[in-house]
């Protein structure tokens, strides 16, 4: 059984960067054929896909956010890191880490297999 985990700052300045990370237990982030996402709801909206980085350590990103983000990986802790770069209130959302057998950039929850609790992160001075 896969686990996820978020964890990171809960308040962060309009201008800064947003950074969090996904802590996976119960298989190597290396070995299991998945996609690691990072999605995110903002208050009173739907999920938005943001990016993902796979097995093989390729990432993908939404368009919508290509310039501002950048997710890695630290294999020798299991754990993949989402930076968002010069945030603003908008950006203010609980964020979530989930896998996928595929790549997928879906907004429906039952595209992804495990799911992080999420965490939320508000972009204020």
């Amino acid at each position: 059984q896969v686990q996820l985990q978020e964890s990171g700052p809960g308040l962060v300045k309009p201008s800064e960067t947003l950074s969090l990370t996904c802590t996976v237990s119960g298989g190597s982030i290396t070995l299991n054929y998945y996609y690691y996402n990072w999605i995110r709801q903002p208050p009173g909206k739907g999920l938005e896909w943001m990016g993902a980085i796979d097995y093989d350590g390729s990432t993908y990103y939404s368009p919508s956010l290509k310039s501002r983000i950048s997710i890695s990986r630290d294999t020798s802790k299991n754990q993949f890191t989402l930076q968002l770069r010069s945030v603003t209130p908008e950006d203010t959302a609980v964020y979530y880490c989930a896998t996928s057998l595929i790549l997928t950039t879906t907004d429906n929850r039952d595209e992804y297999d495990y799911w992080g609790q999420g965490t939320q992160v508000t972009v204020s001075s």
